[in-house]
């Protein structure tokens, strides 16, 4: 049994673990435009698509932009299109923008699969709305992660005190739905305040000095949810910085190697991994059943594994920190 068909089971697609076992007769050319290049969460899915590639024989095509703009992700994207491959996997930078021209692909007969990020209103196959074409919306259930981070940081800090979601910039689907997440499933907690979620656009020195500036406004700050992993590695670093580890509580959403070493000094409570790796392999996957006429679901969730200083140098937890 191969690696793919072991992972579709295990992830519960049996028709699409068997419908995809035999594809081989042609040799299709699949693109994965990644949100940027230089994230090791990008990294890591690439990582996955190429592993599948080389499985079935794939022609993988990788191009992306170094940074999260989607006035850079849009040449990228139409520099692809232009190299007629057979389906386009994308972690769109913006669910609107970039919906145009995803459907014009779409028309020239291209599968549109979008990894981590959705278009339009994020529904697809129902006949209706903007990103309808796409194939499938292969990501984590960004809202629960949302809610995972804040039971965890509320027993973390009591139930008391004041906390914050340090994110990127308003607009990007995935680090929204976890930001909802977070706040909706904190209300459940009358003695915790969140305060008004600072943005730091993927730059962790702006997120270090925003830390600063809101303990200096509420120096009961017990807590921050960091959305990302720059917008966590700002918050550590804004933590260590005030001399306030183990008192200023933080959860990470997403696993790079560093967290590593701030999960074992104290300096993070826990971390949320995703499985970038899964989006990238499942991505690849999909792109083939549904290029082979194969009915292909329109969700496919990746799950996430919870990382704390106690669990993660257990091999089947430290599996899913991020390459780099």
């Amino acid at each position: 049994m191969t690696k793919l068909l072991k992972l579709l089971i295990t992830a519960g697609f049996m028709s699409l673990a068997y419908a995809t076992v035999a594809l081989a007769e042609k040799a299709f050319t699949i693109a994965l435009i990644p949100g940027l290049t230089t994230d090791a969460f990008y990294i890591t899915m690439h990582k996955g698509a190429e592993d599948a590639a080389k499985e079935f024989g794939v022609n993988l095509i990788y191009q992306g932009a170094t940074d999260w703009n989607v006035t850079l992700q849009m040449p990228v994207l139409n520099a692809v299109i232009a190299r007629k491959p057979d389906a386009i996997l994308i972690a769109n930078v913006d669910k609107d923008q970039l919906t145009p021209t995803l459907k014009a692909a779409s028309e020239q007969g291209i599968k549109i699969l979008t990894l981590d990020q959705f278009i339009g209103d994020g529904v697809y196959g129902k006949g209706y709305g903007d990103g309808d074409f796409a194939t499938s919306y292969i990501a984590s259930d960004n809202e629960f992660g949302g809610r995972i981070a804040a039971n965890n940081l509320a027993k973390a800090i009591g139930e008391k005190g004041s906390v914050y979601v340090a994110n990127v910039k308003p607009g990007i689907t995935a680090t929204d739905a976890r930001q909802r997440g977070f706040i909706d499933e904190m209300k459940k907690y009358p003695n915790v305040k969140v305060l008004e979620t600072q943005f730091n656009d993927d730059d962790a020195s702006k997120g270090s000095a925003q830390l600063a500036a809101v303990l200096a406004r509420s120096p009961d700050l017990a807590g921050v949810f960091g959305a990302n992993l720059f917008s966590a590695f700002g918050a550590a670093d804004g933590v260590k910085a005030a001399g306030k580890q183990g008192k200023i509580r933080i959860v990470a959403f997403d696993a790079p190697t560093r967290i590593v070493a701030d999960l074992k000094s104290g300096l993070v409570d826990m971390a949320i991994a995703q499985h970038p790796y899964e989006m990238g392999y499942y991505g690849v996957v999909g792109a083939l059943a549904a290029l082979r006429g194969h009915s292909v679901p329109a969700k496919i969730g990746t799950g996430f594994t919870v990382m704390t200083k106690d669990n993660v140098s257990d091999p089947k937890v430290s599996q899913f920190i991020y390459s780099e």
